[in-house]
């Protein structure tokens, strides 16, 4: 058995991804397409495959001389592509005188290609197409006695149904060696053109009709990453029935970052899948922080959610499963300050674990953005951002910042003097704070980076989903200086006075983060923080002094 592999398109739909990458490279649960489809083939019997390229060829004939498939697979460029028809014509002397299938290498499915070879090998007809219902693509129309009699153009709108019934080309189909004497004579064209003209001898073109199978064309964006989710989950789960329509996914509602989260259930298990969104060729891309991270984090006993499978490609990631339960929710539910003071207490001791167990063994390079919390950082990601996206861009005001320059540099320099380094979260707040049968897990780790760790004790007490008492911020204060005395010798006084400043940097960013999501992303529910977080501000900026600071502690009294 011998076959072709269609892949020197130029998947103009999904660009500008396609530019760097051919379509038919695109990974599922990290094996390319053209893996997969070649070992299908390979499974039912293959003994010779041919791959025609155009578009970035190189890669192509690079990934197959790599992987060293256990068949034969070859490759054949077209200088200037060909058409299905014209590719398939151009193998003539690779066929020879046997039978053959034909395959798109941007197609997946479940269809069993060793029971469409036997249905055309057990008939005689020049030509067997796999079709299929599928609503936005039946173009095909077939007689009652399953053959082929037309094609109805993309152009051309479908007629009702009434009496031929239609159906979709999978882009699978198995041909005789005498379909090459119905070729015109030129060299490029559709195969369509080949299988209309033969449909209207009737006889020649077989329907082999699959019921409600598993398939997808990987053409678009929403379709490569539509079918992405589910093998990501299949890989996840990695046992029993592999069939992707076994998986049930439901979207998970997202918060303010881009990413997207869904749950994935199969049976009685179930997972979540982080998607970051297609990766580029870029040396370090988020996905890639998340992995290496999340695995670190994971060998240290940290407690993260264990990675199952993930595909950095796609971006996309699954993720044991820890429910729906933010600390958040169990902080809103207490009404005893006492009992909401144990829970925090649980999490600030989890957070010395993440910042000492974290920074043994962390290499800046996983860093998604900068490898540590630095002045400059902290100038532009939060003192700037405060003053662009909150006081000009959400209140509309003219701030003074040739005045508040000096200021802001004079805050950033304070806010890491007198840190206790370790691995920095970067957003430790509830939101991003798990808890599954009383256990305590952190997510949303993928930012994290050497820095103080006065910096998430500071996100974690100033969290505007939780507004907590004054008082029990200064007792957890105290409580966290007193746990980590167990670890290292503590200047008490020099970690507040870092604490301090950390609560101002972190209070600048989340009122810049909540006006940027409101006014620019359109996702109004943070508003209804920004009081919250502006009663903070003011409250923490009353532990600075005032005369370092003078045009900020105007401002802020103004708002």
């Amino acid at each position: 058995m011998k076959a072709l592999i269609l892949a020197a398109g130029f998947g103009t739909r999904l660009l500008p991804y396609t530019r760097t990458r051919p379509k038919p490279l695109f990974t599922l649960a990290g094996t390319s397409v053209l893996g997969i489809t070649i070992e299908k083939l390979i499974g039912i019997g293959c003994t010779e495959i041919i791959v025609n390229t155009h578009h970035l060829h190189g890669q192509i004939e690079a990934f197959i001389e790599k992987t060293g498939f256990r068949v034969p697979v070859l490759t054949r460029y077209e200088p200037c592509i060909l058409d299905t028809g014209g590719a398939i014509k151009n193998v003539r002397d690779f066929m020879g005188s046997s039978d053959f299938m034909v395959i798109n290498a941007d197609i997946v499915t479940d269809i069993d290609l060793k029971s469409v070879w036997q249905f055309h090998c057990s008939g005689n007809w020049p030509v067997t197409l796999v079709l299929h219902d599928r609503r936005e693509f039946n173009k095909v129309k077939i007689d009652n006695q399953g053959f082929v009699t037309g094609f109805i153009s993309n152009s051309e709108p479908a007629p009702p149904v009434t009496g031929t019934p239609l159906l979709a080309f999978t882009g699978i189909q198995v041909l005789s060696p005498e379909i090459f004497d119905h070729m015109p004579d030129k060299e490029v064209f559709s195969s369509i053109e080949v299988f209309d003209s033969l449909a209207r001898k009737h006889g020649s073109v077989r329907a082999h009709v699959a019921d409600a199978p598993f398939w997808e064309d990987m053409g678009t964006t929403d379709a490569y990453q539509r079918t992405a989710l589910s093998f990501i989950a299949l890989a996840g789960f990695s046992n029993g029935n592999q069939d992707p329509e076994s998986v049930n996914v439901e979207t998970l509602a997202g918060d303010g970052s881009d990413r997207k989260w869904f749950r994935a259930k199969k049976g009685d298990s179930s997972l979540v899948v982080s998607d970051h969104g297609i990766c580029t060729d870029d040396p370090v891309c988020e996905i890639d922080s998340f992995i290496t991270l999340g695995n670190h984090l994971y060998s240290k006993g940290v407690p993260v959610p264990k990675i199952l499978a993930r595909d950095r490609f796609s971006g996309m990631v699954a993720l044991e499963d820890l429910g729906d339960t933010h600390l958040a929710t169990v902080i809103h539910s207490l009404t005893s300050k006492d009992e909401k003071a144990k829970w925090y207490c649980r999490v600030v001791d989890r957070l010395i674990d993440f910042s000492l167990k974290g920074i043994e063994g962390f290499d800046p390079a996983w860093a998604f953005q900068t490898p540590t919390y630095s002045r400059e950082l902290i100038l532009d990601k939060e003192c700037n951002y405060f003053a662009d996206a909150f006081l000009k861009g959400y209140l509309n005001q003219s701030p003074p910042m040739a005045l508040l320059a000096s200021e802001f540099e004079y805050i950033a320099d304070q806010a890491l003097k007198g840190a206790v380094r370790g691995l920095m979260h970067r957003d430790f707040q509830s939101r991003n704070i798990m808890v599954k049968d009383g256990e305590i897990f952190f997510i949303d780790f993928q930012s994290a980076r050497q820095g103080p760790l006065q910096y998430d004790l500071a996100s974690l007490l100033i969290d505007p989903y939780v507004n907590l008492d004054p008082e029990i911020r200064e007792e957890l204060l105290n409580y966290c200086i007193r746990a980590l005395a167990h670890h290292m010798d503590i200047d008490a006084e020099g970690f507040i006075r870092c604490y301090r400043h950390c609560c101002i940097t972190r209070n600048l960013q989340i009122l810049g983060a909540f006006s940027y999501l409101s006014m620019v992303k359109g996702k109004h529910q943070f508003t209804e923080y920004i009081p919250a977080a502006l009663s903070t501000l003011k409250a923490s900026i009353g532990y600075l002094e005032k005369e370092k600071i003078p045009t900020l502690n105007g401002v802020i009294a103004t708002l």
